[in-house]
């Protein structure tokens, strides 16, 4: 969305579309118009989706016994590609929302908003404005967090941190939040919010990074949900945001003939997994490659290749309508690289010190039961996920591709393995997925159809619909990471 162009004070109340040049109010709600593209996706054709619904029972069992909408939603048609790990997915975030726990259900869909709202999420808010209602959530609360009790309000800082920079979260936010008093919150409820902010941010990454459309909504005469406007609307997102000029052509996202592309891939692999054999890296130079991957982060994305797109669809005039910033405090917050320039080291955050495994698992099942063994599954499930087929070869190991994938999401956000070889990294996942995992990862509402096409042009949706599920849950786990050791710092 661009300024429109009258006078001054005329358009400052109102958006001009970029796709569709309708002249919007800022302060209406609006009626998107269709989608570009038909199907739960604006990026993956409606026949691949539906092909796999209608042949899968698995996935209707599953909808009617783990839904909290009780219907087939989007997110659910995109996720069924891979039915293994919807499984895990529903049960985990229907045992967060529904089951016995330390909140009350209509606070855990408003803390879900306020998660969705950090990336203007509008499909995500959408659902849970219906469920918080449902739940017997009080009306008022949804014109905004002046409405809401003091002890939610005081969410917004951890829900901002865990969103963009987890790893300036400390103990002293942990204190601060579950201290003495009439608005404190016992660790049990906390963790229970910690664990609901942390799927809603990954999951917003999965809604954009899979170009989810908007329900359809039978009461509504063309079908399709009233949804609040975010920087872009829906049909915008599936022409690619409109971006015309946008030069990203080879030079950008160092495209070559697929081809040859995906067969590079595969001598690649071969070849890494034969000097590993031969001879393995020493601890310092494992840390040299850390390092280096870590600061050529900093070029992904946030570097030249924004600078080719019109400047004002990402920076300083990005909209934020008062639908979605109703939710949240300090809107211009966002993702900062870990490793900043010209910066203070922040201390790297080595895995061996704090591990899911070893410590995340155990807190967190402490203190909200169960939630710790279905939270494991689903990252083990995505984890070792595989068909052993890439593209159009079957009988590949993936392993090394899915360990880089998911090892390239905790490089961004600071988090080490010792035992890893960072060059993998850089050998296996070339300029425009790189573009893509930074983009879907850190500020997903940025995605466009153009960044989904531009990587692995031979691969499959149900591939690239992986690579998404695997993002996701390294965000997750890594957000939680964070939070989790602040409160095993607050505890010892």
């Amino acid at each position: 969305m661009n300024r429109g162009s009258s006078s001054p004070s005329a358009a400052a109340n109102y958006l001009l579309c970029t796709n569709c040049r309708k002249v919007l109010r800022k302060d209406k709600r609006i009626r998107v118009s269709q989608p570009l593209t038909r199907g739960p996706s604006a990026f993956i054709p409606e026949k691949e989706v539906v092909q796999a619904n209608t042949v899968d029972e698995r996935t209707n069992f599953l909808v009617e016994e783990y839904s909290t909408s009780g219907r087939l939603d989007n997110i659910t048609q995109v996720m069924s590609l891979h039915t293994q790990y919807l499984e895990s997915f529903l049960r985990s975030q229907f045992y967060m929302l529904r089951m016995d726990g330390p909140l009350p259900l209509p606070h855990r869909h408003y803390i879900a908003i306020m998660a969705a709202a950090r990336h203007q999420c509008s499909y995500l808010i959408n659902m849970h404005v219906d469920e918080f209602l449902k739940t017997g959530g009080i009306a008022e609360w949804l014109n905004g967090l002046e409405y809401v009790p003091q002890r939610l309000k005081n969410l917004n800082e951890i829900n901002k941190l865990l969103a963009h920079r987890p790893w300036l979260i400390t103990k002293e936010h942990i204190q601060k939040l579950v201290k003495t008093g009439e608005n404190n919150w016992s660790l049990p409820e906390l963790v229970h919010a910690v664990v609901l902010l942390a799927h809603y941010h990954a999951l917003a990454s999965f809604v954009f990074g899979s170009g989810i459309n908007p329900e359809r909504d039978p009461e509504i005469s063309n079908g399709f949900r009233l949804i609040s406007v975010n920087n872009f609307c829906v049909c915008d997102l599936a022409n690619d945001n409109n971006i015309e000029n946008a030069s990203l052509t080879g030079s950008n996202f160092g495209i070559v003939d697929s081809l040859s592309e995906l067969e590079a891939l595969m001598e690649r692999m071969k070849r890494l997994q034969e000097e590993r054999e031969d001879e393995e890296a020493s601890q310092e130079e494992m840390t040299t490659r850390f390092e280096k991957e870590k600061k050529e982060s900093l070029f992904v994305v946030s570097g030249d290749t924004f600078h080719s797109f019109p400047h004002s669809d990402f920076e300083d005039d990005m909209i934020i309508t008062s639908d979605v910033s109703r939710y949240i405090e300090d809107p211009g917050f966002g993702y900062e690289d870990f490793a900043r320039r010209g910066e203070e080291h922040l201390p790297t955050f080595r895995a061996q010190d704090y591990t899911w495994e070893n410590h995340g698992f155990s807190l967190v099942n402490r203190l909200y039961s169960d939630i710790g063994h279905l939270l494991d599954e689903k990252f083990r499930m995505v984890y070792n996920l595989t068909y052993n087929t890439m593209a159009t070869h079957e009988d590949v190991d993936t392993t090394m591709l899915r360990r880089a994938l998911f090892n390239y999401v905790h490089c961004m956000f600071g988090i080490r393995y010792d035992d890893y070889d960072y060059g993998e990294v850089n050998q296996l996942l070339e300029r425009s997925l790189k573009v893509y995992i930074k983009t879907v990862t850190c500020y997903p509402e940025r995605t466009t159809k153009r960044m989904y096409d531009s990587y692995w042009r031979q691969f499959k949706h149900s591939e690239k619909v992986h690579v998404n599920l695997l993002l996701m849950e390294a965000r997750m786990q890594a957000e939680l990471l964070y939070a989790l050791r602040a409160i095993t710092r607050h505890l010892t």
